[in-house]
């Protein structure tokens, strides 16, 4: 009897036990957590309920303290953040998944190989459509010409967009259904001519002319684009993309697809600059929801410095007779940007050259007087003047940088800007000492997908090869800390959803991503190979390894 009565008590004392645990539905233990909070801390566990994380801290503590429907057990595997892409073009790799892809080509003949081997699998195609040729990647690093691709393909148009998305090459067929001619002029773009005649070669705004003729895809294209991508950035740790410029039509795609729990990651909007898109939004304002946030303006101030379109403040060293050029005059800029700081959206604005960068940050000096929460980015601030820095920490700029950027052009940087601008280029760490905070992105499809790609650069400032020996102007490289923060926390607050995540802390939604291999201590030299085990957004695993 005194045995059953022992028995029964004991039975008591662990049914009281169990019932003053707290219930969540997720518990994860005996894991490495970095939880990019203010104080860069790391926990071992954490407790997850209604998509949001509940606790976080020691496996003891939470595994004492609550009980779960579901207790995965990660046997000391790092554990971040979502990864975040606060500038990228989402839609746009959608689609690049559907052109001829002609990255790291390595000649204009290998373009051409790439091609033919595309239209044979898409015999059918009415152009054939094609990025990420970069000429500087080749031996004469002259811009390609139209008559090659008029020997291969003299019946069908051909557009091929240039890396960085800020010049096309396109055959005579393509130029002849654009009507573009030896007279043709475009404010803040380049048809590039030979002699007399037009090559082929469009820059900026130029591109424009020929883009309006080629067939659009339709919204059942866009939505398979859409979903495309986002299995593609889930398998890559993202949880948080942008798209930097969309049009009224595609943002209500975007939101119609997360509101049918088609598109589950999560997307960061940048509102396409152009009259029928300020009518609409100016009046309807910001909004957010849980997978989306429209609360910004793209702008563009100039051109990218590979096609020699970036506005600089003295002439190209590399070809003195052109400084590039502003995409839209000042005059056009102001009034956009007088525009948003009279609403509560956040200016983006693209500036590459230091004339651009200088310009900008004058007129954001204009309108916003001093420091502020109004979040304004500087998006790549790629060239700055020395004289130039202390505006962002006086205004309270956000430099939105892309660290591959840096790994991309050190080849050829110096020789177009010179040995002394080059040290204002991709600064990242001199950026980051104004604020305190820089946000990192990729800039996709322009560079490769991959976050761990961009800590990478940010840190070691050297290519896949390790080139080169020391790294890149390693006076601006950032630490390990400072690059997570970049891609989680401190991104999150660029784009005004710090309160939301970008940090795993309780209340905060439950977007997080499990590598094989702990990036914060492996050597540099690995960072590149490490692999995303599982991604989870809102406390729902959306990708497994």
């Amino acid at each position: 009897m005194r045995y059953r009565n022992f028995l029964t008590g004991f039975c008591l004392l662990g049914l009281i036990a169990c019932s003053s645990k707290k219930q969540g539905d997720i518990l994860i233990h005996n894991a490495t957590v970095y939880t990019a909070d203010s104080a860069f801390t790391t926990a071992q566990a954490f407790v997850i309920k209604d998509g949001k994380f509940l606790a976080v801290g020691s496996s003891e503590s939470l595994l004492n303290n609550y009980t779960a429907d579901s207790v995965i057990d990660l046997r000391g595997q790092p554990v971040y953040p979502g990864f975040y892409d606060p500038h990228a073009h989402f839609l746009g790799l959608g689609q690049m998944l559907d052109q001829a892809d002609l990255v790291g080509t390595s000649s204009y003949d290998e373009v051409i190989q790439r091609l033919n081997a595309f239209h044979k699998r898409n015999p059918t195609a009415l152009w054939l459509i094609g990025r990420g040729w970069d000429q500087n990647d080749w031996p004469d690093k002259q811009f390609p010409t139209k008559e090659k691709l008029d020997a291969a393909f003299p019946n069908i148009p051909v557009c091929l967009t240039r890396v960085d998305g800020h010049a096309v090459v396109i055959n005579s067929k393509a130029l002849r259904l654009a009507g573009i001619t030896r007279n043709t002029k475009v404010p803040g773009g380049e048809v590039v001519l030979t002699g007399n005649e037009p090559t082929g070669v469009l820059v900026d705004n130029a591109m424009g002319l020929v883009r309006r003729v080629i067939p659009q895809p339709d919204a059942q294209d866009k939505e398979r684009q859409l979903l495309a991508a986002q299995q593609v950035c889930l398998s890559l740790g993202l949880t948080t993309v942008s798209d930097a410029g969309l049009d009224r039509r595609d943002i209500e795609l975007v939101e119609r697809l997360q509101k049918e729990n088609k598109l589950k990651i999560r997307d960061y909007v940048m509102i396409s600059l152009g009259e029928p898109n300020l009518d609409y939004y100016l009046k309807r304002g910001p909004f957010q929801t849980d997978r989306l946030t429209v609360r910004s303006f793209k702008l563009y101030a100039d051109g990218a410095l590979g096609s020699r379109g970036a506005c600089l403040r003295k002439p190209y060293n590399d070809r003195p007779e052109t400084g590039g050029f502003l995409l839209l005059s000042p005059n056009e800029l102001e009034r956009a940007l007088t525009l948003l700081a009279k609403s509560e959206f956040q200016a983006n604005t693209h500036c590459i050259g230091d004339s651009a960068n200088h310009l900008i940050l004058d007129l954001y000096g204009k309108l916003l007087k001093k420091s502020n929460n109004r979040r304004w980015r500087i998006e790549h601030a790629q060239v700055v003047s020395p004289d130039d820095f202390w505006k962002f920490n006086r205004y309270s700029v956000i430099p939105s940088v892309q660290p591959t950027h840096a790994t991309s052009d050190m080849y050829w940087a110096a020789e177009r800007v010179g040995p002394v601008r080059v040290k204002g280029a991709y600064a990242y760490k001199d950026l980051l000492k104004q604020n305190g905070r820089i946000a990192f992105g990729s800039d996709f499809p322009v560079e490769a997908v991959n976050p761990l790609y961009g800590f990478h650069a940010a840190v070691a400032r050297v290519d896949a090869q390790g080139f080169p020996a020391g790294g890149f102007q390693m006076e601006n490289a950032v630490d390990r800390a400072s690059a997570l923060k970049a891609m989680t926390s401190w991104a999150a607050f660029a784009n005004f959803e710090d309160h939301l995540r970008g940090s795993i802390e309780p209340g905060k939604q439950a977007d997080f991503v499990v590598l094989q291999q702990d990036i914060m201590k492996i050597p540099a030299t690995e960072l590149r190979k490490a692999t995303v085990l599982q991604t989870w957004v809102g406390g729902e695993k959306l990708f497994q390894k």
